[in-house]
């Protein structure tokens, strides 16, 4: 068996479903709960863990998209139409989150050994596989040019981007990312991260060359399908997957120990994020 699906075949998985009791939370949350669980994954002070994760209207923005030259503008427009705007803390540029997008995190340790960057990668290509076993090979990684936050990791089916993949790495830990555009408007997204570039650009020339938004080769996975789905039947999907890979799924939230840690991290991160908005 490949390394990558190797990964997926744990002892056991931890399972922590933030869909619902996230959605009215800001995602910086989110940020902070994955460097929590990469650390106490990553000590092996917790088994494997899957985090599934859904926030309501909000522009998450990379780095780069937080040094384009007319930002503030491009934030007051951000939150006009009603979304939040927050940077992330790791790589990538700017990706809409709300109520029809699906975010997992697969959280793995390096301590016995070391998980190639894209071992890591491969392995949520193989898990989203196994989600969409009706799709199977059809879907394929590579980078979707006129798509938002581009990457040689992006998932579409016939050329249309639903998917798009981020790591991050900390303590021995690894989180790998997945965004599932499962409801709704793939282009219609895609629409509002062209609007953000534009107007945080307003045609100035810049040394990072942003991507030229195409909405048109953006799709969720319900309009792949051509049949409506939703992220709650994603993650019943998911949950009988989990079981499919290991027979000890642990459902528990964090305990008091773990809950200290993530307050460690939730500060950090709403500071930074404070800093790049200032």
């Amino acid at each position: 068996m490949s390394q990558d699906k190797n990964l997926l075949y744990q002892p056991a998985w931890r399972f922590i479903d933030e869909s619902i009791t996230a959605r009215s939370r800001s995602a910086l949350e989110s940020f902070a709960m994955d460097d929590t669980l990469c650390q106490l994954v990553g000590q092996q002070k917790s088994v494997p863990v899957v985090r599934t994760w859904v926030h309501n209207r909000t522009i998450v923005l990379g780095i780069q998209d937080h040094r384009m030259p007319f930002i503030g503008q491009a934030i007051e427009e951000i939150e006009r139409k009603g979304y939040q705007a927050i940077v992330r803390n790791s790589g990538g540029l700017a990706v809409v989150l709300d109520e029809g997008v699906l975010n997992i995190s697969l959280l793995f340790t390096e301590q016995k050994s070391s998980i190639d960057i894209p071992v890591g990668y491969e392995a949520m290509v193989s898990f989203v596989k196994l989600l969409f076993p009706e799709l199977g090979e059809q879907i394929e990684a590579y980078e979707i040019v006129g798509s938002y936050c581009p990457g040689s990791y992006d998932l579409s089916v016939a050329g249309k981007k639903f998917a798009g993949i981020s790591q991050r790495r900390l303590r021995q830990g690894v989180a790998v990312q997945v965004y599932l555009c499962i409801e709704g408007s793939g282009a219609e997204r895609a629409e509002r991260i062209r609007d953000v570039y534009e107007t945080g650009l307003q045609g100035q020339p810049t040394k990072f060359s942003y991507p030229v938004i195409q909405p048109e080769v953006m799709a969720s996975l319900s309009e792949v399908l051509g049949t409506p789905l939703t992220v709650n039947e994603v993650i019943i999907r998911l949950q009988l997957l989990l079981r499919s890979l290991t027979d000890d799924v642990r459902q528990d939230g964090l305990t008091d120990e773990e809950l200290e840690l993530y307050g460690f991290y939730l500060r950090r991160v709403v500071e930074r994020n404070q800093k790049m908005l200032s």
